[in-house]
């Protein structure tokens, strides 16, 4: 049995997802790397083992509840626990009501709030009996004081992602178990990418600080989140924005 805290990281080939995993090895933690893209999956261990940790890969897409259940039982039977959950799979739509379509919307649904609820309905009995069990999901911006770059599918979805989460924290508040949410703001990943200069000038001045954040950044508040030390925390959104949603 794995002495180490396992940690399923969802969307952890790249960017953000990928930041977490490493940050958690990098706390003692073992990230097992849940992922669509096997190719960038392979590199997200790669680099959780240059940073001194251990990781696995498992080719996973979050809108298949079979999916999600078999690749779960694998994880407890490989590892004999699961400790935390961090549910960063997610996609962005930037389409609004007079233009999205129902596939559009489904699409966004089944990834970025279904691919959620499965996630913890197959992790939780393991979490739960551990003696430090965390679920963190990752909402955004968006979901707290509403999307303009973002478009309607996406912010519900992430909006929706705040109420799970505190209804779950109220239910499970005796076991221990805390679930708790983080709310990037802008950040430099791969969706930056797509940009055009103008439209990278107009996020920044928007910003606060002036800055976009470093999926770096994003994983130091998943990292609080996920410790031993945080167990009074839960049911709660840390904000990581650069100050452009304060509430």
């Amino acid at each position: 049995m794995e002495e180490k805290r396992v940690a399923i990281v969802t969307g952890a080939g790249k960017g953000i997802g990928r930041a977490i995993a490493v940050a958690l090895a990098r706390d003692g933690i073992l990230p097992v790397i849940f992922d669509i893209d096997p190719v960038t999956g392979a590199e997200a261990v790669e680099e959780v083992e240059a940073a001194g940790g251990k990781s696995r890969f498992f080719k996973v897409d979050v809108s298949n509840v079979a999916n999600i259940e078999a690749a779960v039982n694998e994880v407890e039977q490989i590892y004999g626990r699961i400790d935390i959950l961090v549910n960063n799979a997610g996609i962005l739509s930037t389409a609004w009501p007079d233009n999205i379509t129902e596939a559009e919307w489904d699409r966004v649904m089944d990834i970025n709030l279904k691919g959620i609820i499965f996630m913890i309905k197959y992790t939780l009995p393991a979490i739960l009996r551990s003696p430090a069990g965390r679920v963190i999901s990752i909402s955004s911006n968006a979901g707290r004081g509403g999307g303009i770059g973002s478009g309607i599918a996406y912010s519900a979805s992430k909006a929706a992602i705040l109420g799970v989460m505190r209804s779950l924290a109220r239910k499970y508040a005796h076991s221990g178990t805390t679930f708790n949410v983080v709310a990037p703001g802008p950040t430099s990943s791969d969706i930056v990418k797509g940009y055009t200069e103008e439209e990278f000038a107009k996020v920044t001045a928007s910003i606060p600080v002036g800055r976009f954040g470093t999926p770096e950044e994003i994983a130091s508040a998943v990292v609080y989140f996920a410790s031993e030390a945080a167990g009074f925390a839960t049911g709660a959104t840390l904000d990581v924005n650069g100050g452009i949603y304060i509430g």
